[in-house]
């Protein structure tokens, strides 16, 4: 057991080493292609958080374990609403200019109604995966239309998330070293992820949405409450909102397109639907005076806890 969990947090680290690097590389690379600043900042913002999911779950379906994929997927989105933006939030209110988050949002709660409404019949299909993937490529051409007709301020702090070293030597290694990092991290976290949840009475799918959506999410926790210090409240909700899209349509869906994804019934009643109210939660708080409070964040973060607790009842009721 000790061994199992000094391996996860290794894996951890290695995961928010490598989502960095690949980050990074990415943003010189676009830099050196001439890629228009703002498109590239917008990209990164938005789903360049998602990487280390992206490669826990692509391991986790390799080695045929997609019940912690798909706990991991969906309980990931939770963390991002209630941990992460919470947290943030409580730390130091949030300003949130960027008004295309708001129909972002809307098209989060669509996507996990499409999910719930796919899974109903106990399986999200290839054909529904590809469905899924089609609806990330006209979210994310909208998105990007959408956020053309931001203040010049917004787009010029977006733009300048890509603002790195652009030789390409050092890109093409910051790239061989996150594909490195990313492979073991997400190696270690999913061998040892069933482990850990089976010594706390876990099953798989409860282990990626508890232990893994978790363990993945604090280097993000500790990022966003430094960002919400430093004024960036766009930053923040752009990387929750964005995240979490990419986990449902790209994650999810390239998941289904590789292999049909079981979904248990339980999944559909309880945890697609905390997923939904999360994000619903949320969309008044965008639209209204767009700033996310104190108090708001501060009532994420119990909503979370109570998510938490909810799902740990269940797990022993059971």
């Amino acid at each position: 057991m000790f061994e199992a969990v000094g391996l996860f947090v290794l894996g951890l680290v290695l995961l928010a080493l490598g989502g960095d690097s690949i980050v990074k590389g990415s943003a010189g690379l676009a830099q050196r292609l001439s890629v228009s600043p703002f498109v590239a900042g917008l990209l990164l913002v938005a789903f360049g958080t998602s990487l280390p999911e992206l490669a826990v779950n692509a391991r986790a379906v390799f080695t045929g374990n997609q019940a912690l994929a798909l706990g991991n997927a969906v309980g990931s989105n939770i963390v991002n609403v209630g941990l992460t933006l919470g947290a943030a939030a409580l730390a130091a209110p949030l300003l949130v200019r960027w008004r295309a988050l708001a129909p972002l949002l809307l098209c989060l709660m669509l996507a996990t109604v499409a999910v719930m409404g796919m899974g109903w019949d106990g399986a999200i299909t290839r054909i529904e995966g590809v469905l899924l993937l089609v609806a990330f490529v006209a979210v994310l051409a909208a998105c990007i239309g959408r956020s053309r007709k931001e203040k010049p301020e917004l787009q010029d702090a977006i733009a300048g998330f890509v603002r790195t070293g652009t030789d390409l030597w050092l890109n093409l290694l910051r790239f061989a070293i996150a594909i490195a990092l990313l492979y073991f991290g997400a190696r270690w976290v999913v061998q040892t992820a069933p482990v850990i949840g089976l010594a706390l009475g876990m099953a798989p799918l409860v282990s990626g949405l508890l232990v893994v959506a978790i363990g993945t999410a604090l280097p993000e926790v500790a990022a966003a409450i430094a960002a919400a210090r430093r004024g960036q409240g766009d930053m923040v909700a752009g990387h929750v909102i964005g995240s979490s899209v990419f986990n449902l349509l790209v994650v999810l869906g390239g998941m289904a397109v590789v292999r049909d994804v079981p979904v248990p019934a339980s999944f559909v009643r309880f945890e697609l639907p905390a997923a939904l109210v999360f994000a619903a939660m949320l969309y008044p708080m965008l639209r209204g005076d767009l700033r996310v409070s104190r108090a708001e964040g501060g009532i994420l973060l119990a909503a979370f806890v109570a998510w938490v607790a909810f799902e740990l009842f269940l797990v022993h009721a059971g």
